[in-house]
């Protein structure tokens, strides 16, 4: 397992100024998460902290390349993610999430970023992901196909109708008389 601990940031011991910290997130991290979406990958994070009188300013840069089934065929794909992504963060009473802004309780001060992190690289997949043509597995391209064409081809397509259609079918048939 990865240790996430070192994806807590101590805001309270970073000097004013910019600071940046690099992570190498590989399987472990993503492994930690126990997320359905990802679960491998290998990722570089720089994140630029800028810390003033009131506030941080986190800059991420997420590069790399994750691991998530195809839509089509449902074999692992390796899917290339790169994005910017950025946080203000400020103390306050108690940790709290609006939008970009977040609060940290400022007797702790520690911001813990890795689930930042993987949302930013989730929201960087795109909606749909399958393998570049000729890629996916034959096997279920084939009965994918064989099931599209069933389907397509009207085989059994009066059990299949809801039998409630009929009068609307018999309606039909009365207003083209």
């Amino acid at each position: 397992m990865c240790n996430l601990e070192s994806l807590k940031i101590d805001l309270k011991e970073l000097d004013e100024g910019l600071t940046t910290l690099k992570f190498n997130l590989g399987d472990a991290y993503f492994e930690s998460l126990d997320e359905d979406e990802i679960k491998r990958g290998s990722v570089s994070v720089s994140l630029n902290v800028r810390r003033t009188e009131n506030y941080f300013e986190l800059d991420f840069h997420t590069a790399g390349s994750v691991v998530i089934p195809c839509d089509l065929c449902l074999d692992d794909m390796d899917q290339d993610v790169e994005s910017d992504d950025r946080l203000i963060v400020k103390f306050g009473e108690e940790y709290s999430e609006d939008d970009d802004l977040i609060t940290v309780d400022e007797r702790e001060g520690v911001l813990d970023v890795a689930w930042f992190i993987y949302e930013f690289i989730a929201l960087n997949i795109p909606a749909k992901h399958v393998h570049t043509p000729g890629k996916c597995n034959a096997a279920m391209i084939k009965v994918l196909e064989e099931h599209s064409a069933t389907r397509s081809s009207g085989e059994n397509e009066e059990a299949a109708v809801d039998p409630r259609w009929n009068g609307l079918e018999k309606l039909k048939t009365i207003i083209k008389d």
